[in-house]
């Protein structure tokens, strides 16, 4: 391909790419399509056939637009930047040059879609993301699979109150945890954005902050489940419910691993904020290998119980090995996991774990009321046990979505400080992409393999029965949480944790509302109103990503007048 009219027609890109969130459709120099690689402010990459070009976009300070200066063979400037109605009247008729311009804009999302070749998949981005992701995403998913082991094997006990007190300890535990680890979730994007700025003293020190205050939490929540588990299960159970007697010593067992867990919790998210995914995925394999091995075992000498055992020697293997692995890393000093932190440094911490808090604790109140209306649906426990079952192969998946929340909280943060905020727009929208995909692949896969995995679970014929619908739906639901959980990550990794709560809140009160409604009397519509929670906040969080969010024109318009 002639040089000189590649470089012509990357002149006639820009001008069309002042706004940079407008992409042209396709075009065709003599034939030959022409890719885009990536756009920003700074450069277009453009790919042809087998050249490639990147192209620097320069300020023009005089008309505040952006001017675009290509020196052709000749070193003879082909566009200056008073100059723009002239090229715009060469465009108009530019079939002399054999260029094929076709009007129209490409959407943010269509143009962040890999590009599938012969000899390429994707760019860099989308193999950072893979690289990043993939590995979140087994380490996340291997919880909940092992905990599926523990469900099967409770399951085989033929006791459907066995199964819904199963589902009802793990329930309370999860509503404290998750309400006390809201710090290690935003550890992440810190050490993200401390190693991004080669400054390894102020990782170590976010780090060993959230470990403190972790266990600090952990403690009181370790003394709470242990002390007093019926005062937490009657966040769920009602004080007289028959599945109290399987709840109470499998919660008592499972809080043991509180703050193993919180500590696991820290490290995996400093790993992430190190972009490393691989090495957490390999503390997983290991101790919950460990969990596998010890459920059949204890589950027969000590009933329900057992199965909360192995989980905690799991969790506290996990937890020893981050603090080794932490320390290795100089990301950990022992002295100071022990020291209170001064206010300042833990200012800013507390400052985004407040809203994170808030988040945690809205997200728990609508789940802690689903989970509370189907314990009290029918005395025998099969809606409860159903229930436990299907949130139980629901979290499989949610889990990876998860990993993909986790990966857009490290990448995007780690892209603005290394490359800047356009780089950094690009990844999130190609985030959202790869979300989406991934969302796709779960629902589909959870639709196929739903009539085979479900009698694993339970041998009792009404708890097989109430499954199916709700199932069914959260199969659907996966579709959803591509985007929802991305989103959510993008908004952490930009520390947009008020706009993250305000989100959270209009889902949640929907879910809770229609939960409480006649709606919400039998278990297809408490599965039905999860359905509206998670539409409603997939709808939401692309609205705030392309919208008003800090990567949309407002956003991006906003910032720059502050600065």
């Amino acid at each position: 391909m002639n040089m000189a009219k590649l470089l012509f027609l990357a002149n006639i890109i820009a001008l069309n790419l002042l706004n940079v969130d407008s992409f042209m459709t396709p075009l065709r120099l003599n034939g030959v399509g022409v890719n885009f690689k990536s756009v920003s402010t700074k450069n277009v990459q453009l790919q042809a056939g087998g050249s490639s070009l990147e192209v620097p976009l320069l300020e023009d300070e005089k008309n505040s637009t952006v001017a675009h200066h290509i020196p052709l063979i000749q070193q003879q400037p082909l566009v200056e930047s008073n100059q723009f109605d002239e090229v715009r009247t060469i465009i108009s008729d530019s079939s002399e040059y054999g260029i094929k311009h076709v009007e129209g804009k490409k959407s943010r999302f269509l143009s962040a879609l890999p590009t599938i070749s012969r000899d390429q998949f994707g760019d860099e981005r989308d193999l950072k993301i893979i690289k990043t992701a993939v590995p979140s995403m087994l380490n996340m998913a291997v919880v909940p699979i092992v905990n599926s082991v523990d469900c099967f094997w409770v399951g085989r006990l033929g006791i459907a109150l066995a199964l819904a007190g199963q589902a009802a300890a793990n329930q309370a535990f999860f509503t404290l945890f998750f309400l006390v680890s809201f710090l290690p979730n935003l550890v992440a994007p810190l050490v993200a954005t401390a190693v991004g700025s080669n400054n390894e003293e102020e990782a170590q020190t976010r780090v060993c902050e959230a470990i403190f205050l972790s266990n600090l939490l952990g403690v009181i929540g370790t003394i709470m489940l242990v002390g007093f588990p019926r005062t937490s299960l009657g966040l769920v159970l009602a004080k007289d419910a028959a599945a109290m007697e399987f709840a109470v010593p499998y919660l008592r067992f499972r809080a043991l691993s509180m703050i193993p867990a919180l500590i696991s919790a820290t490290g995996f998210s400093a790993y992430r904020g190190l972009l490393n995914t691989v090495t957490p995925l390999k503390v997983s394999l290991v101790t919950n290998l460990v969990n596998l091995v010890a459920d059949p075992i204890l589950i027969k000498g000590f009933g329900v119980g057992g199965a909360a055992i192995a989980t905690a020697a799991s969790e506290g293997l996990s937890g020893l090995i981050y603090l080794k692995l932490l320390m290795r890393r100089k990301l950990v000093q022992l002295s100071r996991i022990f020291k209170m932190p001064s206010w300042s440094s833990l200012k800013p911490l507390l400052q985004g774990g407040a809203a994170m808090l808030l988040f945690q604790l809205v997200l728990n109140v609508a789940f802690v009321t689903a989970a509370r209306r189907v314990q009290a649906m029918d005395p025998t426990g099969v809606s409860a046990a159903a229930y436990g079952i299907v949130m139980q192969m629901y979290s499989v998946g949610v889990v990876c979505h998860v990993g993909m929340k986790a990966s857009a909280a490290a990448l995007v943060p780690s892209e603005k400080v290394s490359k800047g905020v356009d780089a950094a727009r690009i990844m999130a929208d190609k985030l959202f992409i790869w979300g989406s995909i991934v969302g796709i692949g779960l629902g589909t896969a959870q639709m196929i393999i739903l009539p085979f995995i479900t009698p694993m679970f339970t041998t009792i014929p009404e708890v097989r029965e109430a499954i199916k619908f709700p199932a069914l739906i959260t199969s659907l639901i996966q579709f959803m949480n591509g985007p929802l959980f991305v989103g959510e990550g993008v908004m952490v990794g930009m520390g947009k944790f008020k706009a993250l709560t305000s989100c959270i809140i209009i889902g949640a009160s929907v879910m809770v509302a229609s939960i409480l409604s006649p709606f919400g009397k039998t278990l297809n519509g408490v599965m039905l109103s999860l359905a509206a929670f998670n539409c409603i906040q997939a709808v939401v969080m692309v609205w705030y990503h392309l919208k008003i969010g800090p990567f949309s024109k407002r956003g991006r318009a906003k910032s720059e007048k502050g600065q």
